[in-house]
């Protein structure tokens, strides 16, 4: 590998010269900086990132900590977060826990101040009280997708109402006359997804309609999760109409459990999900889902991230996301006795 010294040494200039032709050229003369770009094309050099951030205690580099690449939602979150980090000069590091908050503390620790200027966090283990003591004394940290605006946490963070989600979810229920209604709520990293089944339940609580707790089931966020708990709700209530599920992982699989058990959805069964990933439309039937706007909130995650950066006395606040919207699929249709 060329170092910076070699390229010094060709271009007859001194190692500091080198350096500021690569950060600031303008304080350089032009003949200079001619003959020291000629030089770092005929070596091939290229600069060490690392070593520079250690060395200047920053970097042009973002964090993404999040708690299971293997969720198809994460991907999808990581490519729009990644375009967002680059329209703005920054590079995009994605750091992945496998559910281990131990691992996430590990990530913090050695990349936090040094090879990122700042980290965002999905859905992870490790208490608020720790990482804010790890944003106070390494680099910034902002909760990306939190999903209690109407709590705030103590670090800043983009939001998402999901209670709106659960109740958009039971309103379209409602209206294609289904009563009785299933539930799978989601159990992952981030924790339980009451906010979603609280928003459903609510509305259907106003409609009259009260939720037999054997057709409610916790589970970790899966397609396979799905699909075994599916199997267990229609064996615990057999006449259920309709599934809301509080992720479309969890939907999917419940729309694959029926199928096997030779119910058609939706025609014995609708089905219905959070998120809308990519899999949500390319399934059969295509998903009916409550869509997330996933690469707004990738936007403003990243803006809100750089800021902190760029003004780190700021105290926390809070952005909203856009509100999420029901998307009508194939996999819900009018209730017919």
């Amino acid at each position: 590998m060329v170092t910076l010294a070699e390229v010094a040494k060709h271009a007859k200039v001194t190692a500091a010269t080198v350096s500021n032709v690569l950060r600031n050229r303008d304080k350089v003369r032009p003949e200079t900086v001619e003959r020291v770009l000629k030089a770092i094309t005929e070596l091939g050099y290229r600069p060490n990132l690392n070593a520079r951030a250690l060395a200047e205690g920053r970097s042009s580099t973002l964090a993404l900590m999040l708690s299971n690449i293997s969720n198809p939602f994460y991907p999808e979150f990581v490519a729009a977060a990644e375009r967002a980090a680059r329209r703005t000069g920054h590079f995009l590091m994605v750091c992945n826990t496998d559910d281990d908050a131990e691992i996430g503390r590990a990530y913090l620790n050695q990349i936090a101040g040094t090879l990122a200027d700042g980290v965002l966090v999905m859905n992870t283990d490790i208490a608020i009280n720790e990482l804010c003591a790890s944003a106070l004394h390494r680099a910034p940290i902002l909760l990306a997708m939190w999903e209690h605006p109407e709590a705030p946490p103590a670090l800043p963070c983009v939001a998402v109402d999901f209670a709106h989600a659960g109740a958009l979810a039971a309103k379209h229920l409602l209206e294609l006359g289904h009563r009785k209604i299933g539930m799978l709520i989601g159990d992952g990293c981030g924790g339980l997804q009451d906010a979603r089944s609280n928003g459903f339940r609510a509305v259907m609580h106003d409609a009259g309609v009260e939720t037999d707790a054997a057709a409610v089931l916790q589970i970790r966020d899966s397609i396979d999760a799905g699909y075994a708990a599916c199997m267990q709700l229609m064996a615990n209530a057999p006449h259920l109409s309709a599934i809301f599920a509080t992720n479309d992982l969890l939907a999917i699989g419940a729309a694959q459990a029926l199928m096997t058990m030779g119910r058609v959805v939706p025609d014995d069964v609708s089905v219905i999900g959070i998120t809308d990933i990519q899999l949500a439309h390319q399934v059969h039937p295509a998903l009916t889902t409550v869509a997330i706007n996933t690469t707004a909130i990738a936007d403003l995650s990243v803006a809100r991230l750089i800021q902190l950066i760029q003004q780190p006395a700021q105290p926390p606040s809070m952005v909203i996301a856009p509100l999420p919207e029901l998307v009508v699929r194939a996999s819900t249709r009018q209730w017919r006795p």
